[in-house]
Order: C-alpha cells, then structure tokens, then sequence
C-alpha cells in the first residue's frame, strides 16, 4: 500500500463527503477509493468511515486521523515548496477566513486578484461571525478582528478598527444628539448580536470604562440588518468603523459620542504556518498585507 496515495484519499473523500465524489475529484474510479480506504483501515486496524447507501461518516478515530492526514500533507506541500526554491508558482488549494462583512468589502477584493495573479491555486472563503480554528478546521490564513491570545499563530498587524455608535441625520434631528453615554435612556437603540448577545455598551468615561445597559427597540442577528435598519431612521446603532465608510461618506450615517469610544481593535492577519511558509500562503499573506494596509484609513474613518 502506498500510505500517502492512501492518506490523501482518505482526506478528499472526508473533504468531499463521498466515495464518487472523490473519485471524481483524484480522476480514479470508485473501486480504486474504495480499495484504497480498505487496504488503509485493515492497515491500521480500525474503522475510520461509516458508510451507507446515501452517507460516509467519519468515526471518531477517523476524524482524529483525518486531521493528521491533513496536517502532514500541508507539511509535505511545504517541505516540496521549500526544496523547490522561492520563485515555485504557488498551487492547491487555499482557504481564508474572516469575519462576514470585513471578508464580503475587504477580503474578497485580494482573494479575486490573488486568484487572477496565481491560476494554479483555488480558494475556499469562510466568511463567518465566529472564530476559525486554524489548526483544527484546516484554515491557512485569518483575518482576526480584536485582541489576539497567546497562540504559535503567526500574526501580522494591518491596522486598527473603531467601535462606533451611528445614527441617521433624520433620526438624530427628531430626536436630539445624545452628548453623553447616559443620554442613551432616552434614546431608541439597535442591536446586532452578531458583536455581542448582551444588552449593554461600554464606553470610556473619565478614562474609566464605563458600561450603559441598553433596551434595544430592534435586536436583529446581522451587522448589514442593523446598519440597514439605523440608515432607515429606527435608532441607534453600534457597529464596527470598517462597515460603515461609504455610509459616512454620503452622509447617511452620522458617528456619534466618538468622544466616548474604547480604544481601537487590532486588525492582523494570521496563519499557522512557521517559518517556512509554502508559496501558496506567502503569494496570498503578501498580497492581503499590502492591499489590507493600503484600506486601514477607511477602517479608522475620522
């Protein structure tokens, strides 16, 4: 048995949720895959999918297998880039992730020129108000927005985003402009749980933080629902500043109590690669990095 024939075959019909499938995807018949995943079980001495008619399932051991599988190929991708020199031409397969609206306006502009710079390489995008787990979920490279933990991530500074209440001119002229965190009593509020389930806002008062509990009027899952909702004239709405520049500039959204705002949240781009990174990531990090510094002045918008 080949192992590593045996190996990515078992990664891609894992990937791709069948046996047809992934014959169809490594250009071999079903009875090579199922061969394979046969030779490479009575190997190893335990079952690693459960299939049906309709479905294959990873057992528990297959998943953990899976996941060394996927981790020593993308090293094997690496330790070939390397020995091949720098100027290889980055190919496979690449998967980014960032947050939704951040990946939609930002991410997705460098993903569609990478794609145009490099025609061997395809890419996944998971766009998602969640955190990914590089190692774990098999992600080359994030977009993180906030503080980042002790992690052996690589992480790479892009720039700074604003947390920012805004609101309509109309809004705002038929019910006043709040000049202070507590005028928010007697304001309508709009929250997106896709930054936060609780209902409060913190603030800097007196260089002290300060929290507000609010009574949002509209609760809605989505950032783009309650920038929607806010530029309709329903309340106030805290967002991020990267979600708003075309707003503020024509004049559809108001900042207000900027003087209250918390300090700035990071913007990095990461990866779980160490130094010797494939061509396929460092075409991509290279590209994000520059294209994502040259965007930081609409994220930080005065």
């Amino acid at each position: 048995m080949d192992r590593l024939q045996a190996m990515t075959t078992f990664v891609t019909v894992v990937e791709t949720e069948g046996f047809a499938s992934a014959a169809r995807k490594l250009g071999v018949s079903p009875s090579v895959i199922t061969r394979l995943i046969t030779e490479l079980e009575e190997h190893l001495g335990v079952r690693l999918l459960t299939r049906t008619t309709r479905v294959v399932r990873v057992t528990d051991a297959g998943a953990t297998f899976f996941e060394d599988c996927r981790r020593i190929l993308a090293d094997l991708e690496t330790a070939e880039s390397s020995a091949a020199g720098a100027n290889t031409t980055p190919r496979g397969q690449l998967t980014v992730t960032a947050p939704a609206l951040f990946g939609k306006l930002y991410v997705m502009p460098v993903v569609a020129e990478y794609l145009s710079r490099y025609p061997s390489v395809s890419a996944n995008c998971w766009f998602l108000d969640r955190v990914v787990n590089l190692v774990d979920e098999g992600a080359d490279v994030a977009v993180r927005i906030g503080e980042l933990p002790d992690s052996t991530l690589q992480a790479v500074a892009v720039g700074k985003v604003r947390r920012v209440l805004c609101a309509s001119p109309g809004y705002l002229r038929r019910h006043g402009t709040p000049t202070h965190p507590k005028d928010l009593n007697g304001h309508v509020t709009i929250q997106a749980t896709a930054l936060t389930h609780i209902p409060e806002w913190r603030f800097r008062v007196d260089r002290k933080t300060t929290t507000v509990p609010i009574q949002p009027r509209l609760v809605t899952t989505t950032n783009d629902s309650a920038i929607a909702a806010a530029m309709e004239g329903v309340g106030i709405a805290r967002v991020a500043s990267y979600q708003i520049p075309q707003e503020l500039k024509d004049g559809t959204l108001e900042i207000v109590l900027a003087d209250y705002e918390l300090p700035a949240w990071p913007v990095h781009v990461i990866h779980r690669e160490g130094r010797h990174v494939n061509q396929k990531v460092r075409g991509f990090l290279d590209l994000a990095i520059e294209r994502l510094r040259a965007s930081a002045a609409i994220w930080t918008v005065d």
